[in-house]
């Protein structure tokens, strides 16, 4: 038997993989663009991702997928907005569901709420990332803050360090501490979309020019408040998914 073995920050573009087998292998942030498979048993296999123009047997399965899932869960439609109205809208909805979450996490152990599932980050965890994202998206790229950070900011795995911009993984802030915090950068998030208009959303914003996250260069406002709604759901939880654990991506399928 082949012993187990990690491929981690590696390159590997361009492989050719031939009478391979990859049986319960796992793969983890990792880029399959462009990629051709051929002649596969593809049996019981989870995929969630960034996923655009996935083709099987010749026919493009994303629209198709994304038709059930709008049809499972209406509200999910309104995370693609295109007018001031409609952020507001999904802002409402996604401040509504993550009350509703974080109620049931007041419910549990707040041992709990620091432990990590399968890889993936803890209750806590996601709440710190989810004030990093606000930082750099809203607070940095839309109002201009150059330094929006606060200590108990989480970037993102992948992200590689930048200077300035926090990054301990091993703090462990109490519940109270971190939804304090949560709440403050979701009245900001609040604010910016209560003043938003369809002219605004078009708009190109202000580079920034010291060191940070994101990088100095101007991006479109709907991008950076589009970053701000997708993290707020792919990077959520439901309250139906919180039981027993919370980890970062348990409702990426739904929003």
């Amino acid at each position: 038997m082949t012993e187990s073995k990690e491929f981690k920050e590696q390159d590997l573009s361009g492989v050719r993989f031939e009478d391979v087998r990859l049986r319960d292998a796992v793969f983890d942030n990792v880029d399959l663009t462009g990629v051709t498979i051929r002649g596969a048993r593809v049996v019981d296999v989870s995929i969630d991702g960034d996923i655009h123009n996935l083709q099987v047997w010749g026919v493009d399965v994303v629209p198709l997928i994304d038709a059930e899932l709008n049809r499972r869960h209406p509200d999910r439609a309104k995370m693609s907005p295109t007018d001031a109205d409609g952020y507001r809208e999904a802002w409402e909805l996604l401040e509504r569901l993550w009350a509703e979450t974080v109620e049931r996490a007041r419910a549990m152990p707040e041992d709990l709420l620091h432990e990590s599932v399968d890889g993936e980050w803890s209750f806590i965890e996601t709440q710190r990332h989810l004030v990093f994202a606000t930082d750099a998206w809203v607070r940095r790229a839309v109002l201009g803050d150059p330094a929006p950070w606060d200590p108990l900011d989480l970037p993102h795995d992948e992200m590689s360090d930048v200077p300035g911009v926090p990054r301990d993984r091993a703090v462990r802030p109490s519940l109270d501490e971190v939804l304090a915090l949560r709440a403050d950068r979701m009245g900001t998030v609040r604010e910016v979309f209560a003043g938003l208009t369809d002219e605004r959303l078009s708009e190109l914003t202000v580079p920034v020019t010291e060191p940070g996250y994101p990088e100095s260069q101007s991006f479109e406002v709907s991008r950076c408040l589009g970053c701000i709604l997708s993290e707020n759901g792919i990077t959520g939880c439901t309250p139906s998914a919180i039981s027993p654990y919370c980890a970062s991506r348990t409702v990426g399928a739904v929003f």
